[in-house]
């Protein structure tokens, strides 16, 4: 299973995802993220997109192997809390 550290900054960055453009309050949030706690008010019936294991399985798998693949998520998870000043605790750590 993916290693999340439950920081909820990829819920807030889904503007460029055109399987979630439904879910986009506008400003690049989803309409389900939860603030206060940061998680998702729909976890258990989020869209695959939001799933990176699934993913993983239904697609990504012609690509990479499963580590690679959780490698590139924790590229990006970790830019993104780069960018948004998360605490660096937050910050995936897989080996390469």
């Amino acid at each position: 299973m993916f290693p999340c550290t439950q920081c909820g900054v990829c819920c807030q960055n889904i503007k460029n995802i055109p399987e979630l453009s439904e879910f986009d309050l506008g400003n690049g949030i989803c309409k389900y993220f939860d603030f206060t706690n940061k998680t998702c008010e729909i976890y258990d019936n989020r869209p695959n997109i939001c799933r990176i294991d699934k993913m993983f399985e239904l697609e990504y798998y012609q690509y990479f192997s499963k580590k690679e693949f959780y490698i590139e998520n924790a590229k990006a998870c970790n830019k993104l809390q780069e960018m948004a000043n998360i605490d660096y605790s937050y910050r995936i750590k897989i080996e390469e």
